[in-house]
């Protein structure tokens, strides 16, 4: 009897050992992630450093040099609503993913299209913009091109190294040669001298263009190429991170505020005179 009682006992007690030792191994659990959440170390450090590529109109250099465009309303929002400073990191669109992955920013800002490939890297938040890629064409090269003739090997496209129009391109018209180059910038400028015959980028910047310079450049389709979205990017293995961001998105997207400062950007042209033509 006294045998059965001591081994009750002992049960007991490594029950009640068992249940208090599972709470505080959820808080250690708790804990880790914490530690590892790129959410909570922003907040610590009382700012969140954001990577992002300048391309008009997401982020661009004003005529006082300052950065403007969607992706810095987007990022001081985001900084505000947490309590913490923004700093923007201008990094080149071919390094910006190992940029991130290697710890040099908090989060991709950029305009990013959320593609299969990228995602193995990097973890995607819900998207926070809508856009859509259209050809913008040397008017007097392409005249009466068809959109099949453009895949040839006579017809020259040039693209961004890196981005998302560059391997939209490839998958199109993988008969057409294609320049790369570092900046749209540059990818315009080849249009514009006739070194190439088309590039591919996100509205508005084609139809801003063909506006700009309505002898030489215009938009021959009426077609949208790929209108993915774009999220935010950030280092995998984070679901705080991707809770976070979600809801931050989904609660601008349900007030309105998203959708005006997209319209700001992309459907007006209020701020041209801000930035140098």
């Amino acid at each position: 009897m006294k045998l059965t009682r001591r081994m009750m006992a002992a049960t007991l007690g490594m029950a009640l050992a068992t249940g208090l030792a599972l709470p505080a191994a959820a808080q250690d659990a708790r804990a880790d992630l914490s530690k590892a959440s790129v959410i909570e170390q922003i907040k610590e450090n009382g700012v969140i450093k954001i990577g992002l590529s300048v391309f008009v109109p997401w982020s661009m250099r004003d005529k006082k040099g300052d950065l403007i465009g969607f992706e810095l309303d987007v990022g001081r929002k985001l900084a505000a609503d947490m309590g913490v400073d923004a700093e923007f990191i201008p990094t080149a669109w071919d390094g910006i993913i190992p940029a991130l992955v290697s710890g040099k920013f908090d989060v991709i800002i950029s305009g990013m299209s959320v593609t299969p490939e990228r995602n193995l890297t990097v973890n995607f938040s819900d998207p926070y913009a809508y856009s859509g890629l259209t050809i913008m064409a040397n008017t007097a090269m392409t005249k009466g091109m068809a959109l099949e003739d453009y895949n040839k090997k006579e017809v020259t496209f040039a693209a961004r190294r890196g981005a998302t129009p560059a391997t939209v391109i490839q998958q199109l018209f993988p008969e057409a040669t294609l320049l790369l180059f570092d900046e749209d910038g540059a990818a315009t400028q080849e249009v514009l001298n006739g070194n190439a015959h088309a590039t591919m980028m996100s509205e508005p910047s084609p139809s801003d263009a063909a506006r700009q310079y309505p002898e030489t450049i215009s938009v021959p389709f009426d077609q949208t190429f790929l209108a993915t979205g774009e999220g935010f990017a950030y280092r995998k293995g984070d679901p705080d991170a991707t809770n976070f961001f979600n809801n931050w998105i989904a609660v601008n997207w349900k007030n309105g505020w998203l959708k005006e400062r997209n319209d700001y950007w992309f459907k007006g042209n209020a701020w041209a005179d801000q930035v140098d033509q």
